[in-house]
C-alpha cells in the first residue's frame, strides 16, 4: 500500500526518470527544506520568544527596514546552504553585495538567490509570510568562486525556483522546469508531504490582488481597468472580488490556487515598481508560467528581462493567462 509521498521520496522518484541526474538538486532542495523547517519554527514561536519581534534597526540593500526575523532567516538559509558544495555564490535580499562562500568548501555548479523572509512587515501582526528562492547554473568557469555574473541572469535561465509559505500551515512550492508541486509540512513527523501535485492555475477569474491604496498614483489606464473589475461593465461581465494581503508569497500562493491575478505596478512614487526582479519577480514568474499562467512587467514577459543590478526593481503582473492577457491588452495595448 503506497503511503504519503514525502519530499525526499518525491525527489528520488523524479530523478529516476533522468538517468544523467547528478543528485545536486536532491541536496539543494533537501537543505532548503531543512532551513524552511527552522524558519517556520522561529516564526511560529515569535510571539512568545524574547527579542525576536520588531525591527533590527538597520536597512537592507533594497532600502527596507530590517526586522529581527529577517536577519535570523537570512542566517538560517546561509548556514544550511554554504557547506553542501553545490553553489559557487549566493545572493540575498538582505545583503547589498553577492555573498561569497567560505574558502574551505568546494565551489559548485550553481548560484542561488533568496529572499529569506518576504513580507516581513507583517511579522508583528501574525500575517502569512514566506521565503522565495531561485537557482541558476553558473556561467563562469567551474572550480573557482562565483561572481555577480553568475547571479545576474535572465529569469528564463532559472533551473529551479520556489517559495515557502509560513501560514496556518507551512507549505513549500517549487518547480525544476517540469511543472509545479506543493508540499505541506506535517509537524508531527517533521516531513514535507506532497499535497498538491502538478498544480495548474485555474481560469476562474474570481479574484484580483493589488494594493488599491496606491491607486491615486497609478497610470490612468490601470486605474480605470481595476475600477471596471468592481462592476459588471468589464470583459468578464461580472464583479470580481479584491483580495490583498501585502505579502507577495501569500498573495501569489492564493492566486496560484484560486486564479485571477496579482499585481504590484509602478506608480508616480515608485517609478520602477517595488518588487525585486531577482529575488521575487523571476522565481514567482517561473512558478506561475510552469503552472500554465503568465507573468509580465507591462509590455513584455518578466522572464525575458536582462537584469542590470542585483537589487533591481520592476512592476509585476502575474496570474492566469486569460486574466493577464486581458490586463495587458487593456492597460498596455499589447
Amino acid at each position: 500500500m503506497q503511503g504519503p509521498m514525502n519530499l525526499t521520496r518525491f525527489i528520488y522518484e523524479t530523478q529516476k526518470a533522468f538517468p544523467t541526474a547528478t543528485g545536486d538538486f536532491s541536496a539543494i532542495l533537501n537543505q532548503i527544506a531543512l532551513a524552511a523547517k527552522i524558519v517556520s519554527l522561529e516564526v511560529n514561536r515569535a510571539g512568545i520568544m524574547e527579542d525576536v519581534l520588531g525591527y533590527q534597526g538597520e536597512v537592507n540593500a533594497s532600502g527596507d527596514a530590517q526586522k529581527k526575523l529577517d536577519v535570523i532567516a537570512d542566517n538560517v538559509f546561509f548556514n544550511a546552504l554554504e557547506h553542501i558544495e553545490k553553489f559557487c555564490i549566493m545572493g540575498s535580499e538582505e545583503n547589498e553585495q553577492p555573498v561569497k562562500l567560505p574558502a574551505q568548501y568546494k565551489k559548485g555548479r550553481y548560484a542561488i538567490l533568496f529572499d529569506p523572509l518576504d513580507g516581513s512587515s507583517n511579522i508583528d501582526f501574525n500575517v502569512s509570510i514566506g521565503t522565495i528562492f531561485s537557482v541558476y547554473r553558473r556561467v563562469t568557469p567551474e572550480g573557482g568562486d562565483g561572481t555577480l555574473q553568475d547571479l545576474l541572469q535572465p529569469g528564463y535561465k532559472q533551473v529551479a525556483a520556489g517559495y515557502v509559505l509560513y501560514g496556518s500551515s507551512t507549505m513549500m512550492t517549487f518547480t525544476t522546469g517540469q511543472g509545479v508541486n506543493m508540499f505541506t509540512l506535517d509537524p508531527q513527523i517533521g516531513e514535507f508531504i506532497l499535497t498538491h501535485p502538478d498544480i495548474r492555475i485555474p481560469d476562474t477569474t474570481r479574484y484580483y490582488s493589488i494594493n488599491e491604496g496606491n491607486s491615486a498614483n497609478w497610470d490612468e489606464k490601470l486605474a480605470a481597468y481595476v475600477d471596471s473589475l468592481k462592476t459588471t461593465d468589464n470583459i468578464y461581465g461580472k464583479v470580481l472580488s479584491g483580495r490583498y494581503i501585502g505579502s507577495m508569497v501569500a498573495d501569489v500562493h492564493r492566486t496560484l490556487l484560486g486564479g485571477g491575478f496579482f499585481a504590484y505596478p509602478s506608480d508616480r512614487i515608485n517609478t520602477s515598481g517595488k518588487l525585486r526582479l531577482m529575488y521575487e519577480a523571476n522565481p514567482m514568474a517561473m512558478i506561475i508560467e510552469q503552472a500554465g499562467g503568465r507573468a509580465i512587467y507591462g509590455e513584455g514577459d518578466i522572464l525575458g528581462i536582462i537584469p542590470r543590478a542585483l537589487h533591481q526593481k520592476i512592476p509585476v503582473y502575474l496570474g492566469s493567462k486569460r486574466d493577464i492577457d486581458a490586463l495587458q491588452k487593456a492597460v498596455f495595448g499589447k
